[in-house]
């Protein structure tokens, strides 16, 4: 496992690109584990960061949830 993840140049723009085509057409759903709060340092970018974001939280509904992790369920 990469100890220090990025987004490949190619998946930013894919993204980008992605949530251009949608906005104001389409529903959009993001689900992930990486907090929102780190999406800048993952996306490596600031420009392309803060246009992802904007796309993606102007019209937003966030649902975080938290507590155990229900895949280590008691067989």
């Amino acid at each position: 496992m990469n100890p220090d993840p990025k987004l490949k140049a190619t998946g930013k723009h894919d993204l980008l690109e992605l949530l251009d085509d949608r906005i104001g057409e389409r529903a959009t759903i993001v689900c992930g584990q990486l907090p929102v709060e780190n999406w800048h340092a993952f996306i490596d970018n600031p420009t392309i960061a803060d246009a992802i974001l904007d796309r993606l939280t102007s019209a937003a509904h966030r649902i975080e949830l938290s507590g155990p992790s229900l895949r280590r369920k008691a067989i």
